[in-house]
């Protein structure tokens, strides 16, 4: 007997969220804030929170927390979703990792201290096995490396399925995965010269499970290896705060994997997952039940 539906592993962080009310500024210029609210960042974090609402048992591990007062708001934050936090280690003079975000109805620009956080000394925590055996689906994210690596190794030789998000297609946390899904974000940071059907059949060629490729609010692409790439287009929705959207986004492939249903289904439910985050505010911590997806989905039907 399994005794979460999820592990998840990765990053996990505080986070300013500040919703404008016209156009991120251009330097030197003005913009209006609408509306400012205390959140959480990191992906799987917010995959976490998402699960949760969607009546899915988590266990979060990933980097360490602040011993500040930020790190215990966050940690009470987590609490009351029910996330399963044992693994969570508070370190003493870590301020930890800290993000401000403007999101407007295009748009989020995200100040943080990720760059620090990866480029010193590790502040995460080194997974254990015995805890991905107890899940029965791993969600990990690729920044912590070689623990990252080892998260996906770990799942594979336990027999779990994993989704991860954002890694070359030519490492193991891509080609090993029952599920990857890469951004439009990271697609044009990593790959900028490449068309986007080249890339996908790259990803395609490795894949030994699903492979997904979205474009902000253009087709989201999505396949196996051998057959031909499909296309769903999201829900067209009024915007509000688009931060958090590829976070929910994962929680919706993962909850559709969870259900064992067929890829269609998963990636119809998971852009209903990721349109209703951004069309409210804040979105992770407001993101729907699972009761209201399918209710969205059938008073909004998505253009396939």
């Amino acid at each position: 007997m399994k005794e979460f539906d999820v592990y998840a592993y990765g990053v996990i962080a505080s986070s300013e969220l500040h919703l404008l009310s016209m156009a991120f500024p251009s330097p030197d210029s003005y913009a209006e804030i609408a509306a400012s609210h205390f959140m959480t960042g990191g992906e799987a974090l917010n995959s976490a929170i998402v699960l949760s609402r969607l009546g899915v048992s988590v266990q979060l591990d990933g980097n360490w927390i602040g011993a500040t007062p930020v790190g215990e708001r966050l940690l009470a934050t987590i609490a009351r979703y029910g996330i399963d936090t044992q693994r969570l280690r508070v370190e003493p003079g870590f301020a930890g990792v800290r993000e401000i975000v403007f999101s407007d109805d295009r748009s989020r620009t995200i100040f943080g201290n990720y760059v620090d956080l990866l480029s010193t000394t590790r502040k995460w925590n080194i997974p254990r096995k015995d805890d991905l055996a107890k899940a029965r689906l791993v969600c990990v994210d690729p920044p912590f490396q070689a623990e990252s690596a080892l998260v996906g190794a770990y799942a594979v030789e336990l027999g779990v399925p994993f989704v991860s998000i954002d890694c070359p297609y030519d490492q193991a946390l891509a080609s090993s995965a029952a599920a990857v899904i890469i951004s439009g974000e990271f697609r044009n940071r990593a790959y900028p010269h490449v068309a986007l059907a080249e890339l996908f059949a790259a990803y395609q060629q490795r894949a030994q499970g699903l492979v997904v490729l979205t474009v902000g609010d253009e087709a989201i692409l999505y396949g196996r290896k051998g057959t031909p790439g499909k296309q769903l287009k999201p829900y067209a929705v009024n915007v509000i705060d688009s931060a958090g959207a590829g976070d929910s986004f994962r929680a919706g492939v993962i909850y559709g994997m969870l259900q064992q249903w067929s890829d269609e289904q998963t990636i119809q439910y998971a852009a209903a997952v990721a349109g209703m985050v951004c069309a409210s505010f804040p979105g992770v911590l407001n993101s729907p039940t699972h009761a209201e997806v399918m209710h969205f989905m059938q008073v909004y039907p998505s253009a396939q």
